[in-house]
């Protein structure tokens, strides 16, 4: 179980807006020390090849249906908005996916190997309730330090009190991991076909933080907000 002394109440619950072809799976983790103190570990930078032994792989046609799931609410998941998990896998098979900090790097193994986007936040630069819910017209957000941004409308994101912070093709500048960072929050960006693919996913990625980062993790449940009559 998380430490009860944090800056933030983590939630045990996170409301998720109805969607058909969406299985997301969510956990948040506490870091031993700031992430800017804990090791580098070989073995897990070497999991960020394609060829690395891995426990899980995804089928020929995950691709297709994570770029249906994100075109269902009418953002069209192509070119510089394509899902996240196509640009590790590109950028793997150049030989150019590096190390960034361990807590990423652990994100990006698993994402590369079981072919889902999958985003990580600093927990404690959240502000107030924290939702999944489709991008609303004109939302936009800057995804990293040169300022570049990130029309979302349509697009399934994560949200909190200030608005959307992360999503499945690019997260926001203001809540990314950075030296400091003690708590995270995860999503598995899914689809409903490849829920059991998208839960051992998470348990992979779970064990990855624990065995490489001395990590405690804990699940967040998902609730299905009720549709308004």
């Amino acid at each position: 179980m998380l430490r009860a002394n944090l800056r933030l109440a983590m939630p045990s619950r996170l409301r998720v807006d109805p969607h058909p072809l969406l299985a997301v799976v969510a956990f948040e983790a506490t870091l031993p020390r700031p992430l800017g103190e804990v090791p580098v570990d070989p073995a897990l930078t070497a999991l960020l090849s394609p060829t690395a032994p891995a426990p899980l792989r995804a089928d020929p046609e995950l691709r297709d249906r994570v770029r249906k799931m994100l075109r269902h609410g009418g953002y069209k998941p192509s070119g510089r908005g394509k899902p996240a998990s196509e640009y590790l896998e590109r950028a793997a098979a150049e030989g150019a996916l590096g190390a960034i900090n361990p807590a990423v790097d652990a994100c990006n193994a698993t994402s590369l190997h079981a072919g889902l986007p999958i985003s990580v936040v600093d927990r404690d630069l959240l502000r107030g309730e924290v939702s999944i819910r489709l991008g609303r017209p004109g939302e936009s957000y800057v995804f990293n330090a040169s300022g570049q941004t990130i029309a979302v409308e349509g697009l399934i994101l994560l949200a909190d009190a200030e608005g959307p912070t992360a999503n499945a093709v690019k997260d926001a500048q203001r809540t990314k991991t950075h030296p400091a960072t003690v708590h995270t929050l995860s999503v598995l960006w899914g689809t409903a076909h490849d829920r059991a693919h998208v839960e051992r996913a998470g348990e992979w990625y779970r064990e990855l933080l624990a065995t490489h980062l001395g990590a405690k993790t804990s699940p967040v449940a998902i609730e299905i907000a009720a549709v308004a009559s």
